[in-house]
């Protein structure tokens, strides 16, 4: 039995989601851009789909920008944002704030920013065990400056599942008069979101992360946010997204945004308990292994676990081999010789960080399957350890 661990990285495209695109493979192949009645089936399901996606966020579809993922959606919220205040800030230099944690696509672009003159801080997560890979809100507060443009802080983090305090972050950046993204693909699908309450400017989503095809996604840009698009070209996406719109992925990402909203509170209540019991058995049976970041403010199919002393790559590979399919982290930083930025940020040393596997369930995981990684996962861990000089001997430390 191979038992896939990794939903996080991706998701398989749900069923129902396959069979509402693939008409659009194949006899309703029309441009949603063309004025004839190929044309208008295809723009009266992309416009059905945008609806669907606003609703899965509480949106109002008008605020929905197509994308082709959750990376592209990022770029057009930082690039975006900082092209639409040269013209309209008032204030001689521009500033963003964003955390350790982020994914790479907010970090790189971040540098990016650092290259064209920008300033940006990058303000540090966790402060003792029980706050551990959250931002305090207080710490971007006192990161504000007079010249500040953009936050950018992630609702759930792709590593530790940890959701951060986006309501008070965002109260935060209202008061300053200072735009908030929040790079949301990690949640969307896996806890309710409701923009209005959150209270961002934009918002980052991704199709594969809930069940949708690869290589589409969405932005949400609030009513009345000034953004630049990146790409030019023609009219697609009321200015902010040229291009022909990838019909078939759009009406993907639509079906699974329905789905999303129907079976939301189903999965989150079966998921749950099936991650908590792996979490753990594995912390009981397993010496030493600790749980990386916070227990209680997280999405609800994510753990991260150190095991001292057994070399994740060595460790993955071997659970591979046997089967189970996790990560040693994000799927984008795969080859990386460097261990985690996420975990070294969450107060990890080094060497626990490169011992760190994420599991993620998702829809599909049963309970057999949870079994057979139980049954597997300790031997592993044993083995890999008996190869290292320097596997620790201390007795299993107690799960936070």
């Amino acid at each position: 039995m191979a038992v896939y661990l990794d939903y996080n990285a991706t998701t398989p495209v749900a069923p129902a989601v396959l069979e509402a695109m693939l008409p659009f493979l194949g006899e309703n192949f029309g441009n949603a851009g063309s004025v004839h009645s190929a044309g208008q089936r295809a723009r009266a399901a992309v416009d059905a789909a945008r609806e669907s996606v606003a609703a899965l966020i509480r949106a109002k579809a008008s605020e929905i920008v197509f994308t082709s993922g959750g990376t592209e959606a990022d770029n057009l919220a930082i690039f975006g944002s900082l092209a639409g205040t040269v013209a309209t800030s008032p204030k001689p230099r521009k500033h963003v704030i964003t955390t350790t944690i982020e994914h790479h696509a907010i970090l790189h672009s971040c540098e990016e920013l650092e290259r064209q003159g920008i300033d940006v801080t990058v303000v540090p997560v966790g402060r003792g065990p029980e706050s551990q890979g959250v931002v305090d809100p207080e710490d971007i507060r006192r990161a504000l400056r007079p010249e500040t443009v953009l936050i950018t802080v992630m609702h759930a983090n792709n590593e530790l599942g940890t959701i951060q305090p986006i309501e008070e972050i965002a109260r935060i950046a209202a008061e300053a008069g200072v735009r908030f993204h929040c790079d949301g693909v990690q949640s969307a699908g896996k806890v309710p979101l409701d923009v209005k309450r959150l209270g961002v400017d934009l918002l980052s989503i991704s199709a594969h992360k809930f069940y949708g095809p690869k290589g589409v996604g969405a932005l949400y840009v609030r009513t009345g946010t000034n953004l630049s698009p990146r790409f030019f070209g023609g009219h697609a996406e009321r200015d902010r997204r040229p291009g022909t719109e990838n019909v078939p992925g759009i009406i993907g990402i639509g079906k699974a945004a329905e789905l999303a909203r129907k079976l939301l509170a189903e999965d989150a209540a079966r998921i749950a308990p099936l991650r908590d019991r792996l979490e753990s058995t594995l912390l009981e049976r397993i010496p030493s292994a600790r749980l990386n970041g916070d227990r209680k403010h997280r999405v609800p199919n994510t753990t991260n676990i150190s095991f001292p002393g057994a070399a994740g790559e060595a460790l993955l590979i071997a659970l591979d081999l046997q089967g189970v399919e996790c990560s040693t982290g994000a799927a984008c930083s795969s080859g990386s010789t460097e261990p985690s930025h996420v975990l070294t940020a969450a107060s990890l040393s080094r060497d626990d960080a490169r011992a760190s596997l994420r599991f993620s369930l998702g829809r599909p995981t049963t309970a057999a399957e949870i079994d057979r990684a139980i049954e597997i996962i300790p031997g592993a861990v044993e083995r890999i350890r008996a190869l290292s000089p320097r596997a620790p001997q201390a007795e299993a430390v107690p799960a936070r």
